[in-house]
Protein backbone atom coordinates (compact mmCIF):
# COMPACT_ATOMS: atom_id res chain seq x y z
CA UNK A 1 0.00 0.00 0.00
CA UNK A 2 2.94 2.61 0.72
CA UNK A 3 4.78 1.68 -2.51
CA UNK A 4 1.29 2.20 -4.47
CA UNK A 5 0.71 5.79 -2.66
CA UNK A 6 4.58 6.89 -3.48
CA UNK A 7 3.98 5.69 -6.95
CA UNK A 8 0.46 7.81 -6.84
CA UNK A 9 2.73 10.46 -5.28
CA UNK A 10 5.22 10.49 -7.74
CA UNK A 11 2.73 10.64 -10.70
CA UNK A 12 0.96 13.51 -8.86
CA UNK A 13 3.96 15.26 -8.82
CA UNK A 14 4.92 14.86 -12.51
CA UNK A 15 1.65 15.81 -13.25
CA UNK A 16 1.98 19.25 -11.40
CA UNK A 17 5.39 20.19 -12.68
CA UNK A 18 4.33 19.07 -16.27
CA UNK A 19 4.08 21.77 -19.22
CA UNK A 20 1.16 20.25 -20.30
CA UNK A 21 -1.84 21.94 -20.45
CA UNK A 22 -5.10 22.37 -22.32
CA UNK A 23 -3.19 25.41 -24.30
CA UNK A 24 -1.07 22.44 -25.21
CA UNK A 25 -3.48 20.63 -27.03
CA UNK A 26 -4.77 23.74 -28.36
CA UNK A 27 -1.67 24.30 -30.41
CA UNK A 28 -1.30 21.08 -31.27
CA UNK A 29 -5.08 21.16 -32.94
CA UNK A 30 -4.50 24.01 -34.75
CA UNK A 31 -1.06 22.88 -35.80
CA UNK A 32 -2.72 19.62 -37.50
CA UNK A 33 -5.17 21.83 -39.50
CA UNK A 34 -2.21 24.32 -40.92
CA UNK A 35 -0.32 21.63 -42.08
CA UNK A 36 -3.65 19.86 -43.38
CA UNK A 37 -4.07 23.66 -45.30
CA UNK A 38 -0.76 23.65 -46.47
CA UNK A 39 -0.05 19.73 -46.99
CA UNK A 40 -2.95 20.21 -49.74
CA UNK A 41 -1.40 22.98 -51.87
CA UNK A 42 1.45 20.34 -53.47
CA UNK A 43 -1.21 17.49 -53.81
CA UNK A 44 -2.91 20.30 -56.66
CA UNK A 45 0.25 18.71 -58.46
CA UNK A 46 0.00 15.07 -57.38
CA UNK A 47 -3.59 14.75 -58.43
CA UNK A 48 -3.26 17.38 -61.53
CA UNK A 49 0.42 15.13 -62.96
CA UNK A 50 -1.18 13.95 -66.07
CA UNK A 51 -3.57 16.80 -67.27
CA UNK A 52 -0.21 19.11 -65.88
CA UNK A 53 2.18 17.10 -68.13
CA UNK A 54 -0.71 17.62 -71.12
CA UNK A 55 -1.07 21.20 -70.25
CA UNK A 56 2.99 21.72 -70.47
CA UNK A 57 3.55 19.39 -73.40
CA UNK A 58 5.90 17.41 -71.08
CA UNK A 59 6.73 14.17 -69.56
CA UNK A 60 5.62 13.44 -66.51
CA UNK A 61 9.56 14.38 -65.21
CA UNK A 62 8.62 17.40 -64.79
CA UNK A 63 4.97 17.95 -62.63
CA UNK A 64 7.58 14.88 -60.58
CA UNK A 65 10.44 17.59 -60.28
CA UNK A 66 7.86 20.23 -59.08
CA UNK A 67 6.60 17.65 -56.04
CA UNK A 68 10.69 16.81 -55.95
CA UNK A 69 11.23 20.83 -55.39
CA UNK A 70 8.28 21.09 -53.13
CA UNK A 71 9.78 18.50 -50.31
CA UNK A 72 13.20 19.36 -51.10
CA UNK A 73 12.19 23.05 -50.60
CA UNK A 74 10.65 22.15 -47.61
CA UNK A 75 13.53 20.83 -45.85
CA UNK A 76 15.78 23.85 -47.17
CA UNK A 77 13.05 26.19 -45.79
CA UNK A 78 12.68 24.35 -42.52
CA UNK A 79 16.14 25.14 -41.69
CA UNK A 80 15.88 28.76 -42.56
CA UNK A 81 12.66 29.37 -40.90
CA UNK A 82 13.79 27.30 -38.07
CA UNK A 83 16.16 30.01 -37.70
CA UNK A 84 13.89 32.79 -38.00
CA UNK A 85 11.24 31.23 -36.15
CA UNK A 86 13.76 31.42 -32.76
CA UNK A 87 14.58 35.46 -33.36
CA UNK A 88 10.88 36.46 -34.17
CA UNK A 89 8.40 33.95 -33.24
CA UNK A 90 6.62 30.61 -34.65
CA UNK A 91 3.62 33.02 -35.14
CA UNK A 92 5.34 35.17 -37.28
CA UNK A 93 6.65 32.51 -39.34
CA UNK A 94 3.65 30.81 -39.97
CA UNK A 95 1.79 33.34 -41.21
CA UNK A 96 4.76 34.14 -43.66
CA UNK A 97 4.22 30.42 -44.73
CA UNK A 98 1.09 30.88 -45.38
CA UNK A 99 1.04 34.07 -47.38
CA UNK A 100 4.17 32.42 -49.57
CA UNK A 101 1.16 29.31 -50.10
CA UNK A 102 -1.03 31.76 -52.09
CA UNK A 103 1.29 33.51 -54.12
CA UNK A 104 3.33 30.23 -54.82
CA UNK A 105 0.02 28.44 -56.31
CA UNK A 106 -0.73 31.66 -57.97
CA UNK A 107 2.95 31.98 -59.88
CA UNK A 108 2.12 28.01 -60.81
CA UNK A 109 -1.00 28.68 -62.21
CA UNK A 110 0.55 30.74 -64.63
CA UNK A 111 1.28 27.29 -66.43
CA UNK A 112 5.02 27.83 -67.98
CA UNK A 113 7.27 25.45 -66.74
CA UNK A 114 9.43 27.85 -65.21
CA UNK A 115 6.19 29.48 -63.45
CA UNK A 116 5.28 25.65 -61.97
CA UNK A 117 8.41 24.61 -60.79
CA UNK A 118 9.12 28.51 -59.26
CA UNK A 119 5.68 28.73 -57.89
CA UNK A 120 6.03 25.10 -56.40
CA UNK A 121 9.48 24.63 -55.56
CA UNK A 122 9.67 28.28 -54.11
CA UNK A 123 6.49 29.77 -52.74
CA UNK A 124 4.83 26.18 -51.40
CA UNK A 125 8.24 24.20 -50.62
CA UNK A 126 10.52 26.67 -49.43
CA UNK A 127 8.77 29.42 -47.98
CA UNK A 128 5.54 27.74 -47.55
CA UNK A 129 5.66 24.37 -45.95
CA UNK A 130 8.98 25.10 -45.07
CA UNK A 131 7.51 27.75 -42.60
CA UNK A 132 5.22 25.25 -41.21
CA UNK A 133 6.21 21.84 -41.10
CA UNK A 134 9.62 21.89 -39.87
CA UNK A 135 9.57 24.32 -37.45
CA UNK A 136 5.56 23.60 -36.65
CA UNK A 137 7.04 20.44 -35.52
CA UNK A 138 9.79 21.72 -32.96
CA UNK A 139 7.43 24.31 -31.76
CA UNK A 140 4.79 21.57 -30.78
CA UNK A 141 7.62 19.34 -28.79
CA UNK A 142 8.14 22.18 -26.53
CA UNK A 143 4.42 22.06 -25.40
CA UNK A 144 4.92 18.61 -24.33
CA UNK A 145 6.85 16.58 -21.81
CA UNK A 146 5.17 13.25 -20.79
CA UNK A 147 2.91 12.40 -24.03
CA UNK A 148 5.05 14.07 -26.56
CA UNK A 149 5.24 11.18 -29.00
CA UNK A 150 1.42 10.89 -29.32
CA UNK A 151 1.65 14.83 -29.89
CA UNK A 152 4.17 14.57 -32.63
CA UNK A 153 2.25 12.01 -34.31
CA UNK A 154 -1.13 13.77 -34.41
CA UNK A 155 0.24 16.88 -35.87
CA UNK A 156 2.69 15.39 -38.61
CA UNK A 157 -0.84 13.66 -39.60
CA UNK A 158 -1.63 16.87 -41.25
CA UNK A 159 -0.83 15.40 -44.51
CA UNK A 160 -1.92 12.42 -43.80
CA UNK A 161 -5.32 14.78 -43.55
CA UNK A 162 -4.82 16.58 -46.36
CA UNK A 163 -4.46 13.02 -48.54
CA UNK A 164 -8.07 11.97 -47.50
CA UNK A 165 -9.46 14.93 -47.58
CA UNK A 166 -8.18 17.04 -50.64
CA UNK A 167 -7.90 14.00 -53.80
CA UNK A 168 -11.35 13.56 -54.33
CA UNK A 169 -12.11 17.42 -54.12
CA UNK A 170 -8.95 18.23 -56.72
CA UNK A 171 -9.96 15.39 -58.41
CA UNK A 172 -13.19 16.77 -59.60
CA UNK A 173 -12.67 20.82 -59.29
CA UNK A 174 -9.70 19.96 -62.33
CA UNK A 175 -12.04 18.15 -64.26
CA UNK A 176 -14.41 20.70 -63.80
CA UNK A 177 -12.03 23.76 -63.49
CA UNK A 178 -8.76 23.06 -64.68
CA UNK A 179 -5.70 22.78 -62.52
CA UNK A 180 -4.89 26.47 -63.13
CA UNK A 181 -8.18 27.47 -61.31
CA UNK A 182 -8.08 24.81 -58.58
CA UNK A 183 -4.58 25.65 -57.93
CA UNK A 184 -5.47 29.51 -57.60
CA UNK A 185 -8.65 29.37 -55.92
CA UNK A 186 -7.22 26.34 -52.91
CA UNK A 187 -3.90 28.95 -52.61
CA UNK A 188 -6.54 31.81 -51.54
CA UNK A 189 -8.07 29.83 -48.76
CA UNK A 190 -5.69 27.71 -47.95
CA UNK A 191 -3.79 31.14 -47.09
CA UNK A 192 -6.37 32.76 -45.04
CA UNK A 193 -7.28 30.24 -43.20
CA UNK A 194 -3.59 29.47 -42.44
CA UNK A 195 -2.93 32.87 -41.35
CA UNK A 196 -5.98 33.63 -38.80
CA UNK A 197 -5.32 30.02 -37.07
CA UNK A 198 -1.48 31.75 -36.66
CA UNK A 199 -2.32 34.70 -35.26
CA UNK A 200 -5.36 33.79 -33.25
CA UNK A 201 -3.76 30.82 -31.39
CA UNK A 202 -0.02 30.32 -31.90
CA UNK A 203 1.97 31.68 -28.11
CA UNK A 204 5.70 31.62 -27.13
CA UNK A 205 6.18 27.99 -25.47
CA UNK A 206 6.33 27.18 -22.12
CA UNK A 207 10.15 27.04 -21.13
CA UNK A 208 10.32 23.44 -19.77
CA UNK A 209 12.21 22.43 -16.37
CA UNK A 210 15.96 22.83 -16.57
CA UNK A 211 15.38 24.06 -19.97
CA UNK A 212 16.94 20.44 -21.52
CA UNK A 213 14.46 17.74 -21.62
CA UNK A 214 16.62 14.68 -23.81
CA UNK A 215 18.55 11.82 -22.54
CA UNK A 216 21.70 13.61 -22.46
CA UNK A 217 21.95 16.45 -20.25
CA UNK A 218 24.90 18.86 -21.26
CA UNK A 219 25.23 20.06 -25.10
CA UNK A 220 28.47 18.62 -26.98
CA UNK A 221 28.75 15.27 -25.10
CA UNK A 222 28.40 11.85 -26.91
CA UNK A 223 25.31 10.56 -28.15
CA UNK A 224 25.74 6.59 -28.65
CA UNK A 225 29.51 6.86 -27.95
CA UNK A 226 29.60 8.96 -30.99
CA UNK A 227 30.36 13.02 -31.55
CA UNK A 228 26.71 14.33 -31.12
CA UNK A 229 26.82 15.89 -35.04
CA UNK A 230 27.61 12.53 -35.70
CA UNK A 231 25.33 10.68 -34.38
CA UNK A 232 22.73 13.48 -35.79
CA UNK A 233 24.17 12.60 -39.34
CA UNK A 234 23.53 8.80 -38.99
CA UNK A 235 19.56 9.28 -37.97
CA UNK A 236 19.54 12.06 -40.67
CA UNK A 237 21.06 9.43 -43.84
CA UNK A 238 18.56 7.04 -42.36
CA UNK A 239 15.89 9.09 -42.62
CA UNK A 240 16.86 9.88 -46.07
CA UNK A 241 16.92 6.48 -47.34
CA UNK A 242 13.24 5.40 -45.66
CA UNK A 243 11.93 8.67 -47.01
CA UNK A 244 12.80 7.58 -50.93
CA UNK A 245 10.38 4.83 -50.76
CA UNK A 246 7.85 6.47 -48.54
CA UNK A 247 7.74 9.19 -51.54
CA UNK A 248 6.87 7.13 -54.38
CA UNK A 249 3.26 5.89 -53.90
CA UNK A 250 2.70 9.06 -52.64
CA UNK A 251 3.05 11.10 -55.39
CA UNK A 252 2.44 8.57 -58.47
CA UNK A 253 -0.50 6.34 -57.04
CA UNK A 254 -2.83 8.17 -59.28
CA UNK A 255 -0.90 8.10 -62.26
CA UNK A 256 -0.25 4.18 -61.96
CA UNK A 257 -3.92 3.60 -61.58
CA UNK A 258 -4.46 5.30 -64.86
CA UNK A 259 -1.91 3.43 -66.57
CA UNK A 260 -3.70 0.06 -65.54
CA UNK A 261 -6.92 1.41 -67.21
CA UNK A 262 -8.10 2.75 -63.06
CA UNK A 263 -10.51 5.70 -63.74
CA UNK A 264 -8.48 8.73 -62.60
CA UNK A 265 -11.41 9.40 -60.13
CA UNK A 266 -11.09 5.53 -58.21
CA UNK A 267 -6.91 6.29 -58.28
CA UNK A 268 -7.54 9.45 -56.34
CA UNK A 269 -10.18 7.81 -53.67
CA UNK A 270 -6.74 4.96 -53.14
CA UNK A 271 -4.84 7.67 -52.59
CA UNK A 272 -7.85 9.00 -49.88
CA UNK A 273 -7.78 5.44 -47.92
CA UNK A 274 -4.06 5.42 -48.26
CA UNK A 275 -3.46 8.42 -46.41
CA UNK A 276 -6.47 7.53 -44.12
CA UNK A 277 -5.03 4.99 -43.06
CA UNK A 278 -1.47 6.47 -42.66
CA UNK A 279 -3.78 8.93 -40.46
CA UNK A 280 -5.57 6.13 -37.94
CA UNK A 281 -2.33 4.34 -37.83
CA UNK A 282 -0.03 7.06 -37.09
CA UNK A 283 -1.98 7.53 -33.92
CA UNK A 284 -1.34 4.06 -32.91
CA UNK A 285 2.95 4.46 -33.69
CA UNK A 286 2.40 7.80 -31.43
CA UNK A 287 0.79 5.90 -28.73
CA UNK A 288 3.68 3.00 -28.94
CA UNK A 289 7.08 5.36 -29.42
CA UNK A 290 5.79 6.68 -26.41
CA UNK A 291 6.75 3.45 -24.57
CA UNK A 292 9.51 1.67 -26.44
CA UNK A 293 11.31 5.07 -27.57
CA UNK A 294 11.78 6.76 -31.43
CA UNK A 295 14.56 4.16 -32.62
CA UNK A 296 12.62 0.93 -32.26
CA UNK A 297 9.58 2.55 -33.30
CA UNK A 298 11.61 3.52 -36.99
CA UNK A 299 12.74 0.33 -37.16
CA UNK A 300 8.92 -1.54 -37.02
CA UNK A 301 7.85 1.38 -39.03
CA UNK A 302 10.70 0.46 -42.14
CA UNK A 303 9.83 -3.04 -41.69
CA UNK A 304 6.27 -2.33 -42.31
CA UNK A 305 7.40 0.22 -45.09
CA UNK A 306 9.02 -2.61 -47.22
CA UNK A 307 6.06 -4.85 -46.67
CA UNK A 308 3.96 -2.43 -47.76
CA UNK A 309 5.61 -1.29 -50.98
CA UNK A 310 6.15 -5.17 -51.87
CA UNK A 311 2.02 -4.85 -51.72
CA UNK A 312 2.19 -3.10 -54.81
CA UNK A 313 4.14 -5.51 -56.53
CA UNK A 314 2.12 -8.37 -55.60
CA UNK A 315 -0.84 -6.95 -57.78
CA UNK A 316 -2.21 -4.92 -60.50
CA UNK A 317 -6.70 -4.94 -60.11
CA UNK A 318 -8.49 -2.35 -58.63
CA UNK A 319 -9.95 -4.18 -55.42
CA UNK A 320 -6.26 -5.74 -54.66
CA UNK A 321 -4.36 -2.10 -54.75
CA UNK A 322 -7.00 -0.93 -52.82
CA UNK A 323 -5.82 -3.24 -50.35
CA UNK A 324 -2.21 -2.79 -50.94
CA UNK A 325 -3.00 0.78 -50.20
CA UNK A 326 -3.99 0.55 -46.80
CA UNK A 327 -1.81 -1.88 -45.78
CA UNK A 328 0.96 0.64 -46.66
CA UNK A 329 -0.77 3.61 -44.88
CA UNK A 330 -0.88 1.38 -42.11
CA UNK A 331 2.75 0.84 -41.96
CA UNK A 332 4.93 3.55 -42.51
CA UNK A 333 2.79 6.42 -41.50
CA UNK A 334 5.20 5.89 -37.69
CA UNK A 335 8.34 6.66 -39.24
CA UNK A 336 8.98 10.21 -39.39
CA UNK A 337 7.10 11.70 -36.10
CA UNK A 338 9.47 8.63 -34.41
CA UNK A 339 12.70 10.35 -35.90
CA UNK A 340 11.87 13.94 -34.13
CA UNK A 341 10.80 11.93 -31.02
CA UNK A 342 14.84 9.75 -31.59
CA UNK A 343 16.42 13.40 -31.62
CA UNK A 344 13.81 15.48 -28.72
CA UNK A 345 15.16 11.81 -26.88
CA UNK A 346 18.74 11.83 -27.71
CA UNK A 347 19.62 15.78 -27.64
CA UNK A 348 19.14 18.42 -25.65
CA UNK A 349 15.84 20.86 -25.79
CA UNK A 350 17.76 23.56 -26.55
CA UNK A 351 19.17 22.51 -29.52
CA UNK A 352 15.85 21.19 -31.30
CA UNK A 353 15.54 24.62 -33.14
CA UNK A 354 17.73 23.67 -35.53
CA UNK A 355 18.68 19.74 -34.74
CA UNK A 356 15.15 18.49 -35.85
CA UNK A 357 14.85 21.31 -38.93
CA UNK A 358 18.26 19.42 -40.06
CA UNK A 359 17.02 15.93 -39.55
CA UNK A 360 13.70 16.71 -41.54
CA UNK A 361 15.79 18.39 -44.54
CA UNK A 362 17.42 15.02 -44.67
CA UNK A 363 14.26 13.40 -44.84
CA UNK A 364 12.12 15.48 -47.01
CA UNK A 365 15.31 15.34 -49.45
CA UNK A 366 14.77 11.77 -49.34
CA UNK A 367 11.19 12.65 -50.06
CA UNK A 368 11.80 15.04 -52.90
CA UNK A 369 14.68 12.23 -54.58
CA UNK A 370 12.07 9.55 -54.51
CA UNK A 371 8.95 11.25 -55.95
CA UNK A 372 11.33 12.87 -58.93
CA UNK A 373 12.97 9.15 -59.06
CA UNK A 374 9.77 6.84 -59.85
CA UNK A 375 9.16 9.42 -62.40
CA UNK A 376 12.33 9.71 -63.88
CA UNK A 377 11.79 5.38 -63.55
CA UNK A 378 8.58 5.68 -65.54
CA UNK A 379 10.22 7.82 -68.22
CA UNK A 380 12.82 5.36 -69.18
CA UNK A 381 11.10 1.74 -68.75
CA UNK A 382 7.74 3.19 -69.32
CA UNK A 383 6.15 1.35 -65.76
CA UNK A 384 6.13 1.68 -62.25
CA UNK A 385 7.44 -1.83 -61.06
CA UNK A 386 11.24 -0.90 -61.63
CA UNK A 387 10.64 2.37 -59.23
CA UNK A 388 8.72 0.19 -56.91
CA UNK A 389 12.07 -1.98 -56.43
CA UNK A 390 14.67 0.96 -56.21
CA UNK A 391 12.67 2.47 -53.24
CA UNK A 392 12.91 -1.63 -51.40
CA UNK A 393 16.65 -1.31 -52.06
CA UNK A 394 16.90 1.79 -50.20
CA UNK A 395 14.18 0.93 -47.42
CA UNK A 396 16.48 -2.03 -47.08
CA UNK A 397 19.55 0.40 -46.83
CA UNK A 398 17.48 2.22 -43.90
CA UNK A 399 16.95 -0.48 -41.81
CA UNK A 400 20.26 -1.93 -41.37
CA UNK A 401 21.85 1.50 -40.65
CA UNK A 402 19.01 1.89 -37.62
CA UNK A 403 20.03 -2.04 -36.51
CA UNK A 404 23.75 -0.57 -36.19
CA UNK A 405 22.56 2.36 -34.17
CA UNK A 406 20.22 0.07 -31.89
CA UNK A 407 23.20 -2.06 -31.39
CA UNK A 408 25.25 0.59 -30.37
CA UNK A 409 22.07 1.42 -27.60
CA UNK A 410 22.24 -2.33 -26.83
CA UNK A 411 26.46 -2.29 -26.42
CA UNK A 412 26.12 0.95 -24.07
CA UNK A 413 23.90 -0.42 -21.87
CA UNK A 414 24.94 -3.61 -21.34
CA UNK A 415 27.25 -3.76 -18.37
CA UNK A 416 30.68 -4.03 -17.97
Amino acid sequence: MRKALTRQGATDAAAIHSIETRQSWRIACATLAMLCLAAGASMTVVIGLVPIAETLGSGRSLPSLATALAYFGTGVGGVLCGLLAGRFGQRAVAILGGVAIFLGLAIASLAEPWSLLVGIGLGVGLFGNGALFPPMLAYVSLWFDRRRGTALALVSSGQYVAGFVWPSVFERTITAFGWQLTMLVYGALASAMIVALAALVLRPPPVASGGMGGIRSVPGAQVLGMAPNKALALLSAASFLCCVPMAMPAAHLVAFCGDLGIATSRGAAMLSVLLLAAFLSRQFWGWLSDRIGGLWTILMGGLAQMLGMLGFLATQDEAGLFVAAAVYGLGFAGIVPAYVLAVRELFPAVEVTWRVPALLLCSLSGMAFGAWLAGAIYDGVGFYAAAWWAGIAFNAAQLVLVGVLLARVRWLSSPG
